[in-house]
């Protein structure tokens, strides 16, 4: 089974990205999912059930520590051919 997650972190900052946002972004690049699209106001990573629950965890452990005050998930279950 293959997962997609895709999460924003909260408070936005237009001027410059906030530390929440900065960690967001090294958690999912250093994730070990096999996709990552990296966006200005969310981030999306592909894999295993594993990698990217393990991702998720990081996710929120790191970016709340960050200092993130809101952190929207959206984790679907994706075809094997990328549907």
């Amino acid at each position: 089974m293959r997962l997609r997650a895709e999460f924003t972190t909260e408070p936005f900052d237009l001027d410059e990205p906030p530390a929440h946002a900065l960690v967001a972004r090294r958690v999912i690049e250093a994730g070990g999912l096999d996709a990552v699209d990296i966006g200005p106001f969310g981030n999306t990573g592909e894999g295993g059930v594993d990698s990217v629950l393990a991702a998720v965890d990081a996710v929120l452990r790191k970016t709340l520590a960050a200092g993130a005050t809101r952190i929207s998930i959206q984790v679907n279950v994706i075809e094997e051919d990328g549907r």
